[in-house]
């Protein structure tokens, strides 16, 4: 079994006020684009379309079975919504995306990645994983799936949200995931 690096770059928008973490991308071999929640089952685009556009669909090129990543970026630039994982490097122990399938080498700075957000107010963490991982870094107790727990970090007070993971192994439909993700960009008032 071989170490694997992650392959993005940390997408931190300046003014960006909200912190998505994962725990890692899958392998490229199931990626329909080069960017963040790269597999088309996973739900994470889905999701968001539902929350800001009433539409899950929004960012769904379906013919190509993939997601218009030229209209993401922009999207998450404006709205300041920063993108990264829990884990640096893993080691993939039976060849897929689950968290219990990884076993992480190497953890994120979380506290230097805060310091490159200035503005951030939230982090949500999407799956056990990057929630355990978050939690353990930041010293706080574990929220259950939709709640949070507030904390203070080089004197910004923040709250870390627990999503539900945009898996679809996930048991729970993406129409009443997205009910739970609004909750964040309500109180951020992204919406």
């Amino acid at each position: 079994m071989s170490t694997e690096s992650h392959p993005f770059q940390p997408f931190l928008p300046a003014h960006a006020q909200l912190l998505m973490l994962g725990t890692f991308p899958p392998s490229p071999k199931r990626w329909c684009i080069n960017f963040y929640y790269p597999n088309f089952t996973n739900d994470m685009w889905r999701i968001f379309g539902l929350c800001f556009f009433g539409d899950k669909t929004h960012f769904v090129r379906q013919e190509e079975k993939t997601y218009d990543q030229d209209a993401l970026i922009p999207f998450l630039n404006e709205k300041g919504i920063a993108l990264f994982d829990t884990a640096t490097r893993i080691i993939r122990t039976k060849n897929t995306a689950s968290d219990k399938d990884l076993e992480i080498v190497e953890e994120t700075d979380l506290a230097q990645l805060l310091a490159r957000l200035p503005q951030c107010k939230a982090v949500v963490t999407a799956g056990q994983l990057a929630t355990t991982v978050a939690c353990r870094q930041f010293r706080i107790s574990e929220p259950r799936v939709g709640e949070f727990s507030a904390f203070a970090h080089e004197g910004r007070e923040l709250r870390l949200y627990r999503m539900p993971s945009s898996s679809r192994a996930y048991p729970m439909a993406v129409e009443k995931k997205s009910e739970v993700y609004q909750n964040v960009f309500k109180y951020l008032k992204l919406l």
